[in-house]
């Protein structure tokens, strides 16, 4: 009667043996382990492989640009000529592509602060106060981040023919008012949303005007994001052509010298050159500032990304 129990099937056995179930469960944990190590390796290869293409696609064109900016042949293709920098040489001598530099730095830093004082007060109204047509208000501020830019421009010049207002450098600052201060608003907007509103009640209950809630209060908890505003409202605006091309009549942004010179094969590698620098600059200024503003949030124990996300 005791046979089956001493004499049971190996299966039987295995399992009152302790030994073998510990080399089973090893054996489980290291199939489970490897299985996970190459899901891992094959999701990092699929990231790696996706920002590569990323990069690819946003710093090719660039790259391109300042590799041919040392051929000396006025043609963008292999095989490659000689080095030279003769057109850096000829580029630093080009009096109307330093002219409309020159009026591309103008617009955009008069554009830059309207926008920042625009979209601050429009955003602490939007999120601080409760009035009748607020969602309207929003949405008629927002709309032109919807809008297409060609829409936009060519309803510029519309306007001011109708005004008979003569096209110029300020017409175009206007129209850069109209698309880049909307953005503004709404990186300020989602983070006005996340302070605590006790603060802005705090300070009225202890006497302060609501001008004066919004200069010592409000505003230096929002100089980081102030800050990443006014680096994307410059980038706009130098770098806009759309909008510029239809509003600023017979005065010349670097974006229109630039599509005006194209059109001239010997002009190209200038362009090419020119571009490389200011491209070059534009980076350069644009990291460091987002580097100076990540070093802030950071011993402010917040996320530079928070920022842009408005998480």
């Amino acid at each position: 009667m005791n046979s089956p129990r001493g004499s049971g099937s190996g299966l039987v056995s295995d399992s009152t043996n302790p030994a073998a179930d510990r080399q089973a469960m090893r054996q489980s944990d290291r199939s489970i382990f490897w299985t996970m190590s190459r899901r891992r390796r094959a999701a990092a290869l699929v990231r790696t492989a996706f920002l590569v293409a990323m990069a690819l696609l946003l710093f090719g064109p660039i790259i391109v640009l300042a590799v041919f900016s040392f051929n000396d042949s006025i043609v963008i293709g292999f095989p490659f000529g000689q080095p030279t920098l003769e057109w850096y040489r000829q580029a630093m001598a080009e009096t109307p592509a330093w002219d409309s530099l020159r009026a591309s730095l103008q617009v955009a830093v008069i554009v830059t602060p309207v926008c920042l004082l625009l979209g601050l007060l429009s955003a602490f109204a939007l999120s601080r106060f409760r009035f009748r047509f607020r969602g309207t208000a929003s949405g008629f501020i927002l709309l032109p981040l919807v809008i297409p830019w060609l829409l936009i421009g060519v309803s510029g010049l519309i306007f001011f023919s109708l005004l008979n207002v003569r096209l110029s450098l300020w017409t175009v600052g206007v129209m850069h008012v109209v698309i880049a201060f909307p953005l503004v608003t709404a990186l300020l907007s989602a983070q006005l949303v996340r302070l605590d509103p006790h603060i802005h009640e705090a300070s009225l209950d202890l006497g302060a005007t609501e001008t004066e809630t919004l200069r010592h209060v409000i505003v230096p908890l929002l100089l980081p994001t102030i800050g990443a505003s006014a680096v994307f409202v410059f980038s706009w605006s130098f770098n806009n052509f759309i909008v510029s091309f239809f509003t600023a009549g017979f005065d010349n942004t670097f974006p229109i010298w630039v599509f005006s010179s194209l059109r001239r094969a010997r002009d190209l590698p200038v362009v090419n050159a020119l571009a490389t620098l200011v491209s070059v600059i534009q980076i350069l200024l644009i990291v460091g500032v987002w580097q100076l503003l990540k070093i802030r949030m950071d011993r402010r124990g917040q996320d530079i990304r928070d920022v842009v996300a408005g998480a």
